[in-house]
């Protein structure tokens, strides 16, 4: 009964516990997600919906740029043909569960800014080669990782070549055990000590 009694609190004491939001956004990418929907906004256009798989990418993205230097090789002012390249793009792509087929539609925009100051990273966006794409209607969702002094955006569409959804169903359960890994050591824990209950 005892054991019982362990098991209900420490089930419910999880519940409580992990029904707080997964992940919370720095303040920069807070501060980038809103500046960018008032600038569509006031260009009359929607507003653009996070999605967590360009999410992951972004992120994946942001650690890739991680410790390059601030140049005119790199970030929203980039002379068109000096963009970085990513020979392991596929890898990242397989990191966040997508594949080709379903990212071609999208935009992937790094910036560089010392510090990672709102305005400035806000203008890099708005006031720059990316505003053609933040101008442009096909793009409804939007993905943000930051890493030192970069921050990626990365566009969705609402089509399936851009819709930045799972390369397969088979991840989605792997998907949802990873991001709770305490269910791992729940199992492991409570298994041996289930036998004894009957």
């Amino acid at each position: 009964m005892a054991l019982l009694s362990l098991l209900f609190t420490f089930l419910l004491s999880s519940i409580l516990f992990f029904n707080q939001p997964l992940s919370v956004q720095c303040d920069e990418e807070d501060d980038l997600l809103q500046g960018i929907n008032k600038y569509r906004s006031s260009i009359k256009l929607t507003t653009l919906t996070e999605n967590k798989n360009a999410d992951c990418l972004a992120d994946e993205i942001a650690d890739e740029l991680k410790g390059k230097p601030c140049t005119n090789t790199t970030g929203a002012n980039t002379v068109p043909g000096t963009e970085p390249q990513f020979s392991d793009y596929p890898l990242l792509l397989s990191k966040c569960h997508l594949n080709i087929s379903n990212t071609r539609d999208g935009s992937i925009m790094p910036a560089c800014v010392p510090g990672l100051t709102p305005t400035i990273v806000l203008s890099n966006f708005t006031k720059s080669l990316y505003s053609a794409n933040l101008n442009d209607s096909k793009y409804t969702g939007i993905g943000i990782g930051k890493e030192d002094n970069w921050i990626v955006v990365v566009l969705t569409t609402n089509t399936s070549q851009g819709s930045f959804s799972p390369a397969t169903n088979d991840h989605n359960a792997a998907n949802f055990l990873s991001q709770f890994p305490w269910i791992y050591s729940s199992l492991f824990f409570l298994l041996p000590n289930i036998y004894y209950l009957f």
